[in-house]
Parts: structure tokens; C-alpha cells; sequence
């Protein structure tokens, strides 16, 4: 089976505390708070305007492929300033929230990606939906602005206490439950439409070899190409139906590379054509389960060892042959060290060319835009290309708006996100070496973790039954300090 193969941290210490199995305790989040795809959440949307009605009786049923002469309509309205600008997701340092709005506007952005560092430490979902209603309303012509983020749960989380806490993707395989991850991503697709996003870049699509992939790990579904598949078709089916725009990510696989693209360029030993029947599944599964992007990963190719895939045209067009998929293609952040950087926007042109749709975080996406522009004036982007590119990708953010249209006005089926998230608390407890052969203990204490941690698992162990203080079993919160069982 394939929680017997997979290893994680468990996800809620409660339930091993009680024993091998039983009842958790429910998650930190307010049910309310997510099941609020209401008239409220729809009116409070500057991208869905007055009209909270949708067309759709399931936001799954948004396909692109229904939206793309009026995003034909509205790309051939743009200016060249425009068609450059609607193909960049920009980022910004720091937590000022006019930024971004003025980043939009003056550039013609497609939309920006929040990172953890453009908002405070414990930010509010108010805070959260006050930033995304600002940019959101940053474009007057018809093309939806993109809010993206990395929120894939586990160590890629950026929304902090504004989210719900959600498990790494290899806590949810850990399940070994096709339909709880899907309702699992469906919850957290909601709650991050709530929130004000269109994009999460998740589910992580790569296959990891354990341990010794420092990149990746848990971010996996597992170490099983054709178990990851699985996980990663039903993880987008939840996306999907939780009204968000998912991106596989990162073609051709990074998960057996164990080198971080963050600072450097990983290499490859497989050729795309040699990763087919292994590396390559996981994405073809979330292809043919409807992802509306996949992610084009810093990876060099053994063919190219010097080239990220980003830059690659040859590692496009295998994306495009070998998974027969005609969706939206973006690149991993450009501004990682994996690729050349100071190019004055050189880079989102090199990528643009090479077959990308959607630059993502350019070091600067001013330069970016107007080096797009430049390079349609000289021949380097056939413009003709870049209306293309430009029509997929808005043809993807109506289909994304439409289905946030069905998710707020309620017509999606809504899930209890504290019982669904305790569901996957309690079938992802994973014994990892041996049999659970210890009892259940009545007193804990705790150790590692922020104070934030401490409180919540203090609160929610003495919710259990259990005494905390300096004795009984230890729990350790973080992975450099140890615990000890009693």
C-alpha cells in the first residue's frame, strides 16, 4: 500500500499520544471562515462585479477552452505595452500593499504572486483579503488580474495564520484516500478563493527519493512514480472544485536531482524521452485530470546541462508533444539563482521564446514587460506568438473567475474543513520504522516550535484529555530538537 512506503512527520501529534490511532483534535481554523462562499464573499470581489450568479453547476465544469473568443476580444484590444505586461506575474519586496497595485497599472501585469514576505508575521485573513481586493482592482480592461501563491501546505505555506493549516502532499498520499484528497484540496481551494487568490502554484508534481532530496522531500506525494500520479490527479480534481487555478510543477521532475534550483542549476542524467514511463507520469495524470498550467522547472537536461528547461525550446515542445497538452505554461521564479540573472528582462524574453506563456517573478518586472515589447519590435518575439500566449493565458483567468463566481455564490458543494482536515490527521499517521507498540500516555510536554505551535498543540492536547507540563512523554515540534516517549 502506499502509506506503508511513504515517510512523513505526523501531522497531528494528539492522535499518537492517545495510541497508534483515534480521534484528533479538530484543526485551528474556523469552518465558517472557509464555508463563506456566499453573497458577501462574491460582493466583496472586485473581479466578479455585481454579478454573484455563475453558469456553472460545479466550478470544476471552467474550461479555458469556453473562453477563448472573449479572450481573443479582449487581447485584441491591447496595446503593445499590454500584450507585454499580461503575460508577467510580478512579485515586490517587502509588505507595502500599494506596490503590487501600482506594479499592475503601470506595467499592465497579468497579476503578482504573494510571497510570506509581503505580509506581516501573523497576518489576518482581513489582512490577506484587503491586499487582494487592492490588486485585484488594479485592471480596468477586461482581463482578471492573477493572485498567485505557494501555498502547497507543510514547509511551502506562505499565508501563515491567514490560511488553514494544510499538510505537506505527501501527508495527504499518506491517506492512501483517492476522494479525502480531493476533498482536502477542494477545502483548501476554497478557502484560498475566500482569500482572494486565483492561482495556488501546487500540487508539487515531482517523485522524490527520500531523505537525501533536500529540494523536494515532503513537498512529493511519494517515492513512486505511478503512486504519485494518482495522488497528484486527485489533488488537482480538489483544486479544481475548490475554484482556484492549479500549476504541476516542476517539468520534467525535480524530485531525484537533490540539487535546490533556488541556488543552483540542477542536472539531470535522463533525457525527458528516457523520464516518460516514470519522472513524466505525475504530469501526465494532472493533464489528463484537467490542470489548467504546468510549471517548467530550472532543470538542465543532459542535452543542455548549462540551460535551465525554463529556457530550454526543446524542453517546451516535449511538454507540448509528450503530454499532448495545449494549457498554459509557466516558468519556475526567475529571479532563482538557477538562472542568469542581471539580463535587464533578457531572461523573460529568452523564456518567452523558448515557449513559455507566463514569465513568473522576473527580477524586475518593469524591465521585463518593456523588454517583451522591444523584442516584438526586432523580431525576437513574433508578435503573432505573443497574442497566442496572451489568449491562453486569459482564457485561463476567465475560466479561473467563473469558477470562483460558482464557489462564492454556493453553488460548489461545501466542505466542512475541520472534518475533512481531521480525516487526513487521522489517516495520514504514518508509523515509520517498526509497529506502533506503545500505549497512549495522559501527560506531555513540549518542546521546540514557536510559541504560537506550543499554545495550539497545549490547547488542543488538554481539549484531548491530556495534562502538559515537564513530564510524561515529550513532543517535539521541530525537526532539530528530539522527544522521547515516556
Amino acid at each position: 500500500m502506499l502509506r506503508s512506503r511513504l515517510s512523513l512527520l505526523a501531522l497531528t501529534t494528539t492522535l499518537a499520544l492517545a495510541g497508534c490511532s483515534g480521534g484528533a483534535s479538530t484543526p485551528e481554523a474556523d469552518s465558517k471562515d472557509t464555508q463563506s462562499s456566499s453573497a458577501a464573499a462574491a460582493e466583496s470581489d472586485p473581479q466578479s462585479g455585481a454579478k454573484t450568479e455563475s453558469s456553472l453547476d460545479d466550478p470544476a465544469d471552467a474550461d479555458p477552452a469556453d473562453f477563448k473568443d472573449e479572450a481573443a476580444d479582449i487581447v485584441g484590444d491591447f496595446s503593445d505595452d499590454e500584450l507585454a505586461g499580461s503575460l508577467i506575474i510580478g512579485t515586490w519586496e517587502g509588505s507595502d500593499t500599494q506596490t503590487p497595485v501600482d506594479m499592475v497599472k503601470q506595467n499592465h501585469l497579468g497579476g503578482v504572486i504573494v510571497m510570506g514576505y509581503n505580509l506581516s508575521e501573523n497576518p489576518t485573513k482581513d489582512q490577506v483579503t484587503d491586499l487582494t481586493k487592492k490588486i485585484s482592482g488594479a485592471r480596468t480592461k477586461g482581463q482578471p488580474v492573477s493572485i498567485g501563491v505557494d501555498q502547497e501546505g507543510g514547509p511551502v505555506s506562505r499565508l501563515s495564520s491567514a490560511a488553514l493549516p494544510f499538510p505537506p502532499l505527501m501527508g495527504l498520499a499518506a491517506t492512501d484516500d483517492s476522494d479525502l484528497i480531493t476533498d482536502a484540496t477542494t477545502v483548501q481551494g476554497q478557502n484560498l478563493t475566500d482569500l482572494g487568490f486565483t492561482i495556488d502554484f501546487a500540487p508539487d508534481s515531482d517523485v522524490t527519493v527520500g531523505p537525501k532530496d533536500k529540494a523536494i522531500n515532503v513537498r512529493s506525494g511519494g517515492t513512486n512514480h505511478e503512486d504519485v500520479a494518482g495522488v497528484v490527479a486527485d489533488a488537482v480534481e480538489g483544486y479544481r472544485s475548490g475554484g482556484v487555478a492549479s500549476s504541476a510543477k516542476h517539468f520534467p521532475g525535480h524530485g531525484r536531482l537533490g540539487v535546490d534550483s533556488h541556488e543552483s542549476l540542477p542536472v539531470s542524467e535522463k533525457s525527458i524521452e528516457e523520464m516518460e514511463d516514470s519522472d513524466l507520469l505525475p504530469f501526465k495524470s494532472a493533464v489528463k485530470a484537467g490542470v489548467p498550467m504546468v510549471m517548467m522547472g530550472h532543470i538542465g537536461l543532459p542535452d543542455a546541462k548549462t540551460t535551465p528547461a525554463t529556457l530550454n525550446e526543446k524542453a517546451y515542445s516535449a511538454l507540448r508533444e509528450t503530454l499532448d497538452y495545449d494549457g498554459v505554461i509557466t516558468t519556475d521564479a526567475l529571479n532563482m539563482k538557477a538562472v542568469p540573472q542581471n539580463l535587464n528582462g533578457g531572461e523573460t524574453v529568452k523564456a518567452l521564446a523558448a515557449g513559455a506563456d507566463i514569465a513568473l517573478m522576473p527580477p524586475d518586472s518593469g524591465a521585463a514587460q518593456k523588454a517583451i515589447v522591444k523584442a516584438m519590435g526586432d523580431g525576437t518575439l513574433e508578435k503573432k506568438d505573443v497574442v497566442e500566449k496572451s489568449e491562453r493565458v486569459v482564457a485561463t483567468q476567465l475560466a479561473t473567475a467563473e469558477a470562483q463566481k460558482s464557489v462564492q455564490a454556493g453553488d460548489s458543494d461545501a466542505k466542512d474543513p475541520k472534518k475533512v482536515l481531521t480525516k487526513v490527521a487521522d489517516k495520514s499517521l504514518t508509523v515509520l520504522k517498526g509497529e506502533c507498540s506503545f500505549a497512549g500516555t495522559d501527560s506531555i510536554s513540549i518542546v521546540g516550535g514557536s510559541d504560537k505551535e506550543k499554545a495550539a498543540l497545549k490547547e488542543a492536547a488538554e481539549a484531548e484529555g491530556l495534562t502538559v507540563g515537564s513530564g510524561g512523554t515529550s513532543v517535539s515540534l521541530s525537526p532539530s530538537t528530539s522527544a522521547e516517549v515516556a
